[in-house]
């Protein structure tokens, strides 16, 4: 089973209508990403159409505040 690592996007407004999540990295599955930030429901769909596991990257910054 691959994994997908994602994590939340550092410039982000809470109103912002932009997708709110990056693609770090990807472990042991054949997949190509051609954008830069993809919404919650995007990656979901992408993990159970390749059998892969979401992995959310926690933020430094916002456990420190």
């Amino acid at each position: 089973m691959g994994k997908i690592f994602v994590r939340e996007r550092t410039k982000f407004g809470e109103k912002e209508k932009k997708p709110r999540f990056t693609i770090v990295g990807v472990y042991e599955l054949k997949l190509k990403i051609f954008k830069d930030h993809m919404r919650k429901k995007e990656l979901e769909q992408i993990a159970e159409a390749t059998g892969a596991e979401l992995v959310f990257l926690k933020d430094e910054k916002k456990d420190k505040e």
